[in-house]
Formats: C-alpha cells, sequence, structure tokens
C-alpha cells in the first residue's frame, strides 16, 4: 500500500499543475517518472506513449494509468488514475454547479469568450493532426470525405459507419506505412503470451451488452443514470486522436439534452484546467444531473475513461507485435485519418457556427490562431485573454460600437 500511495500523491501533484494537453503531460510524466524518480527507463517509457497513442481513449490518462500499473500494479493503475483526475475534476464540478445558480450578465460574456477560445483550440488541433495522421493522399482523402459527409449527414450513426467503412479500408487497401514500420526495432519487442483477455471481454461486454440490457428495460429504477453511463461509455470507446475528438463524439451522442453553450463552455473550460481533457465528461454529467450533479459528474467521468484502461490493461503485454503488422497498422492509420475529418466536421459545426457570428469576432479567432500557433503562448494565459475579449465585446457592444 505504501508504493500505492506513493503513486496516488505523485499524480495528483501533477493533476495540479499539468496544463497545456496531452503533449505537455508526456512531458511532465518523463520529466518525473524517467528523469527524477527512475520508475521506468526511456525505452520503457516510449513503448508505453505509442501503446497510448495506439488505442482509443485518453492518451495521457491512458500512459499515468500504465506508470502507475507497472510502479504498483493494478492499484497503482487506478490511484495513478485517481489522483491525476482529481483536481480537474473538483474544478469543473465547481464550475458545472455554480452555472447552474448564476444568472449574472457577465457569466454569459465571460462563456462567449471561451466559446471564441474553444474555435482556436480545436481549429490548431485540426493542424495538428492533419500533419500526423494524414501523411500521403489516401489519408487526406479519407479526412476530406469523412468531413464532408459529416457536414451533410451530422448524426451520431454517419461518424460509427464512417469509422467502420475506414477501418475496412484501412484493412483491405493497406496504404504506405512508412511512418508506422520505421521504427526502432527495440521498440517492437513483445510477448504475446501475455495477452489478457478478461479486460478485453468486459470492454465488449459493456459496448455492446449493456445496451441490450437497457432496451430490456432491466435498470428501470436508474434508468436515466444507467443511459448516461452508456453514452459516455461509447463515446470514449470511439475517441481516437486525443481528447479533442471526444466533444463532437458526446455532442452528437447528447446533444439534445444540452445547448451548444453548454458544450462549448464545457470544452474551453476543460482547456483551462490542468490534467485531462476528458473531464469535460464530469462538466457534462453535472449538468444533465441538475439535482445530484455529483452523482452525474462521477458517472460520466468513470465512463467516459473507463473503456481506455480496459483496453489498455488487454493490450499492455501484447499490443507491439499487433501494431508493427501492417494490416492492423494500416487500420488505425485508416481510422486516425477519419477522425480528422470527424474534427473538421465539428470546427464548422457547432464549434464556429455556434461562437461567431460577426467580423469582429472572426478576427479575435484568428489573433487567438496567432498566438497559440504561432507565438505559442500557454493555454492559461489564452484562457485569461479570451474571457477578457468576452468582457470587452459586450461593452462595445453596449456602446453600439460593434
Amino acid at each position: 500500500m505504501k508504493k500505492v500511495f506513493e503513486v496516488f500523491w505523485r499524480f495528483l501533484f501533477l493533476g495540479c499543475i499539468s496544463f497545456g494537453g496531452p503533449a505537455a503531460h508526456i512531458g511532465y510524466f518523463q520529466k518525473t517518472f524517467v528523469g527524477k524518480l527512475n520508475w521506468l527507463d526511456q525505452t520503457s517509457y516510449a513503448n508505453l506513449i505509442s501503446l497510448s497513442q495506439f488505442l482509443p481513449g485518453p492518451s495521457s490518462s491512458q500512459l499515468g494509468f500504465a506508470i502507475g500499473l507497472r510502479q504498483a500494479g493494478l492499484l497503482g493503475g487506478i490511484a495513478a488514475f485517481i489522483g491525476f483526475t482529481l483536481p480537474s475534476f473538483i474544478l469543473l464540478y465547481l464550475l458545472a454547479i455554480n452555472l447552474n445558480t448564476t444568472e449574472q450578465p457577465w457569466v454569459n460574456n465571460v462563456i462567449h469568450g471561451l466559446k471564441l477560445l474553444a474555435v482556436v483550440v480545436v481549429a490548431d488541433a485540426c493542424l495538428t493532426m492533419f500533419k500526423s495522421f494524414c501523411n500521403n493522399h489516401t489519408y487526406k482523402l479519407i479526412a476530406f470525405i469523412t468531413a464532408i459527409t459529416l457536414v451533410i449527414f451530422p448524426h451520431l450513426s454517419t461518424q460509427i459507419i464512417i469509422l467502420v467503412i475506414a477501418a475496412g479500408f484501412g484493412f483491405l487497401v493497406n496504404p504506405s506505412l512508412k511512418s508506422v514500420t520505421s521504427a526502432p526495432a527495440k521498440y517492437l519487442v513483445a510477448d504475446t503470451k501475455n495477452f489478457k483477455t478478461l479486460p478485453l471481454i468486459l470492454f465488449f461486454a459493456i459496448l455492446f451488452a449493456f445496451p441490450l440490457l437497457l432496451r430490456a428495460g432491466l435498470f428501470t429504477e436508474q434508468s436515466e443514470l444507467m443511459v448516461m453511463f452508456n453514452q459516455f461509455y461509447q463515446a470514449g470507446s470511439m475517441v481516437f486522436g486525443g481528447g479533442h475528438v471526444v466533444l463532437p463524439l458526446l455532442q452528437q451522442t447528447i446533444g439534445e439534452a444540452l445547448s451548444n453553450d453548454i458544450f462549448l463552455t464545457g470544452y474551453a473550460s476543460a482547456q483551462a484546467v490542468p490534467g485531462p481533457m476528458f473531464t469535460l465528461a464530469t462538466f457534462l454529467g453535472a449538468e444533465l444531473f441538475v439535482q445530484t450533479p455529483l452523482i452525474g459528474a462521477s458517472v460520466a467521468t468513470l465512463a467516459v475513461f473507463l473503456p481506455g484502461f480496459l483496453l489498455l490493461l488487454a493490450f499492455e503485454s501484447s499490443w507491439q507485435s499487433l501494431a508493427t503488422k501492417p494490416k492492423v497498422a494500416s487500420t488505425v492509420m485508416a481510422v486516425n485519418a477519419a477522425v480528422v475529418g470527424l474534427l473538421l466536421s465539428a470546427l464548422y459545426h457547432p464549434i464556429f457556427s455556434s461562437a461567431v457570428s460577426s467580423a469582429v469576432e472572426f478576427i479575435c479567432v484568428l489573433l487567438g490562431f496567432y498566438l497559440l500557433r504561432i507565438i505559442k503562448l500557454p493555454i492559461i494565459v489564452l484562457v485569461l485573454t479570451f474571457i477578457g475579449v468576452g468582457l470587452l465585446l459586450a461593452q462595445l457592444a453596449d456602446l453600439n460600437i460593434i
């Protein structure tokens, strides 16, 4: 238990200071657990990074879970997850419950500024992911076809069908995989005998059996809570490409229950707090269950993280040998390209369409993109800047200047 407690407080500290998204989290983890504590060597760390990128789910949280798992077993993995997630969970929960009870005009102005920031951040994510995942004409075509299809048919079923088609295309066509197969040989060692079937069985059982149980009326007393668990679990099972992608998936899954303003406020706020972006689920869960927000936030958070952790437990030992097989690697790359298209469609709607309604607001978005992409301002500075922008735009509107 001593090791478990140490894992918890180490990750709790990192959860309080880890601003900047998954890429920054990887840097914090490397400095702490490889450079300072020597919990694992650089090769093992690189192995875990590639695993977290390969599987759907929150990449930096999966990486932290894997580090805790290696240091102190399953309880260590759970301790790492709780420690790293707790600070952002608390902050977004407090924001959600205060958003429901606050009627001051300035709150709406702050929300508007954060919605403009969401446009900037998602645009930057689209560009970054396009460069990473669309490295040949085939993958670029998949991304654009996906984006166009989802703009025309913006439904969750369309997203699922597109991802399945992309996976099948990647498996059958097998485009060039230079970026996948060029990894150093020492990273490609795996022990397939250690493949763990129970977590994989649980993953698919919850994914497919749970909706059937809901339809059969098994959870009549807590049906709303169980339906929400299923919705967030389904979204967490399909999030390839990082936390940015969870926004369009959740928006399509529970979009009828919450307004676009709520979604974009939560998304921008998740950018502003330290820790994993998947705690957007905390905010949305509290908003969905206004009468019992803590229960809603807890269930939603657990549901969206759980699929990624079950898959990591299943493939932690054996995934490398699978990932280097051309057919499997090509399938994953094709899905990643489709995810880029999914995010591009979400950039248009609901993010841009509900946030930008004037030339002045568009100019603010362009300047914000320049500050983030070129100047590389820290995200917390941009959050404060766009809160000020929201308040300033409201004042200018009141004075009939804009």
